[in-house]
């Protein structure tokens, strides 16, 4: 069986035959208040850490990640994410970009064999983490921890001021000339709360499920789960296992969804040429992609039913949520119920305007309704909010007075959606829109500095062949 060690020294001899870590071909550009990133990546989780190495394959190595959280608790994964296993396929790769030895399977059999693989259903999601983790280091990825972006600033020259904070922020600004939000699923928006509890229901008794929550405080206790998709199955079984006492899952459907459109789309290549899809393919294909809340597994579902404690709610949207003698009172079509918690699993908003670090060029940053009308039957508000992207992931501008304020800016997180399919934020699509990121962040360096680089062309007079001939007189 190979050791990890052995694993790591074969991720080297591959990079080394692919030729990884050549001279960078971007020049260097100088700045009065310091040093100028060609790439900084907002965020160092799966999509970041994919997106860091795809730049350094291309020979763009002035690069940084910054990621508000603690080394080692980048991404869902060790936080709010509360999952037993992935719901991926195990097979499927993704930010191993194609090469063999940076796939979780190979870093997988380096410590269990290949029966190891073999054994495995689906990914434990603690394993996913301690992959990325070693991923990171493997590749010696550029990343600085507990830094926050505050705020983009568009300066000029192409550049990009980024406001920053934390413990392991290097100075208060940081300079750029491209900037990718690898910030997760939600980093387009916000995760969503109803007003009929966040109006209504003090703040220590609801939680949605993006958010840490102390289930052992919960022993004994019955709470809600409002939300029907996998996420809701996850944080029953979660909290139940825990020693919460009930969780009661209400959704106002009459039944669970049992189509999953990712696994359709994994099959079809619509993942990886979605980018060739019209406006109105793509509109009326996200919007069919919003009807069906991804169901959870099978085995989530039957981990969680399993529980005595678990109920299921159908056909009971919430109507509405009292307090009463320090207890929730929820009101349904079927009736009332009283919690002593509430945790809303209701998915989140995709909308630039929700971002506090992008309030200087949020007003210019074109949405799906700035450029297409959907018919009347397909219309989606959700959808319409979406940032409308190239297929590069590239801002696109609602006037002409943001286009050189939104240059260089780059959306490489879940609401990208809309514009890029199933691609950020999503493990099925990271393989195709990895590349896809690089080569428009790559192309658009390559276009700001056009003139040097053909002058440069121009210019160039290296000899290259020195050899003469000299004819023979040797005679026939």
């Amino acid at each position: 069986m190979m050791s990890l060690e052995t694993l790591n020294q074969r991720v080297q001899d591959d990079l080394a035959y692919l030729a990884y870590g050549g001279a960078d071909w971007i020049r260097p550009r100088e700045h009065d208040e310091g040093h100028i990133y060609d790439v900084v990546i907002v965020g160092g989780g799966q999509s970041g850490l994919g997106a860091a190495f795809g730049f350094l394959r291309e020979r763009i190595s002035n690069i940084l990640v910054i990621d508000e959280n603690a080394a080692g608790l980048e991404g869902p994964w060790e936080t709010y994410a509360r999952m037993v296993t992935l719901r991926t396929p195990k097979h499927l790769t993704s930010i191993d970009l194609g090469i063999p030895s940076l796939t979780f399977r190979a870093w997988w059999e380096a410590q269990a064999g290949p029966s190891g693989w073999d054994e495995v259903d689906k990914i434990p999601r603690s394993e996913w983490m301690n992959y990325l983790r070693w991923y990171r280091e493997v590749l010696n990825l550029p990343v600085v921890n507990e830094v926050k972006l505050r705020l983009i600033e568009p300066a000029d020259g192409g550049i990009h001021r980024l406001h920053i904070t934390g413990a392991g922020a290097p100075g208060n600004i940081l300079l750029a000339r491209k900037v990718v939000l690898a910030t997760g699923i939600q980093g387009g928006g916000e995760w969503h709360v109803p007003p009929l509890i966040a109006e209504k229901v003090p703040r220590h008794l609801y939680a949605h499920t993006s958010e840490l929550i102390d289930f052992e405080r919960l022993q004994g206790k019955r709470i809600a789960i409002l939300g029907g998709g996998a996420s809701a199955f996850d944080n029953a079984n979660f909290a139940l296992a825990t020693g919460v006492a009930e969780a009661h899952v209400f959704v106002r459907r009459e039944q669970l969804p049992s189509i999953n459109p990712i696994r359709q789309m994994e099959q079809s290549g619509m993942i990886e040429r979605f980018h060739v899809l019209s406006d109105e393919d793509k509109y009326a294909t996200i919007s069919h992609f919003f009807k069906y809340n991804q169901p959870p597994t099978n085995d989530t579902f039957n981990r969680a039913a399993a529980w005595p404690g678990f109920q299921l709610h159908l056909r009971a949207p919430w109507l509405d949520v009292q307090m009463k003698d320090g207890e929730a009172v929820v009101t349904t079509s079927q009736g009332q119920h009283s919690f002593d918690f509430l945790v809303i699993s209701t998915g989140m908003v995709s909308d630039p305007a929700l971002r506090p670090e992008l309030r200087m060029v949020e007003a210019h940053i074109a949405r799906w309704a700035d450029r297409f009308q959907a018919p009347v039957e397909q219309r989606n508000a959700l959808l319409d909010a979406h940032p409308y992207l190239s297929p590069g992931f590239a801002m696109t501008s609602r006037d002409e007075e943001g286009e050189d304020k939104l240059r260089g800016l780059f959306v490489f997180n879940y609401s990208a959606l809309a514009s890029c399919g199933l691609s950020a934020s999503a493990i099925s699509g990271t393989r195709n829109a990895v590349p896809k990121l690089v080569s428009a962040v790559a192309d658009q360096l390559f276009l700001d500095d056009r003139e040097q680089i053909l002058e440069q062309f121009f210019k160039y007079n290296e000899q290259e062949f020195t050899a003469s001939w000299v004819k023979s007189e040797v005679g026939i």
